[in-house]
């Protein structure tokens, strides 16, 4: 692999970012096709049913797809969907090399399509910017190696780690631009949980108002009352395993969580979440009796505390957002 290559595929990267929110289930993949005169032209996945990203570049470079190097951020499909397979556009194509991101844990793909570009005499290149790329799709990824959506916790919370007063009288803890935030998260998750208890305080809509996309599905642990503003909800009252099985059996990639306490320490102790999104808040709640961001007893000693690994942070006008990922060595 050179420069050449890793440039190319965090294009295809930052190509692949316009997909998200319109092609699920499907994966939001990204390419970049350069050719022999060094011409580069793009593609990302489509909504269902229509052209995936590898497609949507090759139609777009037309004859100076002959000979070119098309970089793309997953492997490329091998069998009939929705639509026709993937390689066999490439190879009809001309193309002479394939660089790809990561294999597809699909099992209707897991190398198959590698192999059938290397049998038609492509070249073929693998794990270039994996980190990236599976960053990525990292739900899509999840989903199809567990069967089981990921699971995303979002907490806003005061500097001191509280996440609501003792009163539990409601108000907004972050800004504007957190909040915006917020429902850009919301729009790039197929369903959204929260507590009846949260329910019952807060009455949220928990829909996507600020941000392009979708809305998520809602659902709520335990019974919401009749009437509150979250309804249509699906209402779980079974074990946290077989709520993810099943929304994981239904296509749902990407769970987000948002609160509160004793849901969050609930999906905590379980060692149920992949990814922990933290809005933290320059402000101080002051004193130990409000609500915690988990719920439940502290650790006992320095080494019985939680450790996870940074995985990004960036700041939200006055607030800061802090992504963690948790280190699977220890749960």
């Amino acid at each position: 692999m050179n420069d050449i290559d890793q440039q190319s595929m965090r294009e295809a990267v930052h190509v692949a970012a316009s997909a998200q929110l319109t092609c699920r289930p499907n994966p939001w993949v990204g390419a970049v096709l350069v050719a022999t005169d060094g011409r580069r032209f793009s593609g990302f996945t489509q909504p269902v049913g229509q052209s995936h990203a590898e497609v949507q570049a090759l139609r777009a470079a037309g004859d100076a797809a002959r000979g070119a190097t098309l970089y793309v951020t997953l492997e490329p499909c091998n069998h009939v969907g929705r639509t026709p397979p993937c390689t066999e556009a490439i190879i009809a194509a001309g193309v002479s090399r394939v660089v790809v991101g990561v294999q597809d844990p699909d099992t209707r793909v897991a190398g198959a399509g590698l192999e059938r570009l290397r049998k038609a005499g492509l070249q073929v290149d693998v794990n270039v910017c994996v980190t990236e790329v599976s960053e990525q799709l990292a739900a899509y990824l999840h989903h199809r190696r567990t069967g089981r959506p990921f699971v995303l916790l979002k907490l806003a919370m005061t500097i001191d780690g509280f996440i609501a007063a003792k009163s539990g009288a409601g108000g907004w803890i972050t800004g504007d631009v957190a909040r915006r935030r917020v429902h850009e998260l919301r729009a790039a998750s197929d369903a959204i949980l929260v507590g009846a208890g949260t329910v019952r305080a807060d009455d949220p809509q928990l829909t996507v108002r600020d941000s392009p996309g979708k809305s998520p599905r809602r659902i709520v642990l335990g019974r919401a009352p009749t009437g509150a503003r979250v309804h249509p909800c699906t209402e779980w009252t079974g074990p946290l395993v077989d709520l993810l099985d099943t929304l994981g059996n239904e296509g749902v990639l990407q769970l987000m969580v948002e609160g509160g306490a004793n849901v969050a320490a609930q999906f905590h102790a379980a060692g149920l979440i992949d990814r922990y999104v933290f809005h933290i808040a320059p402000a101080v709640m002051g004193g130990a009796d409000a609500v915690p961001a988990f719920a439940g007893d502290t650790a006992a000693t320095l080494g019985d505390v939680w450790r996870g690994s940074l995985v990004s942070t960036q700041q939200l006008g006055d607030d800061v957002e802090v992504v963690i990922a948790p280190e699977r060595s220890k749960r």
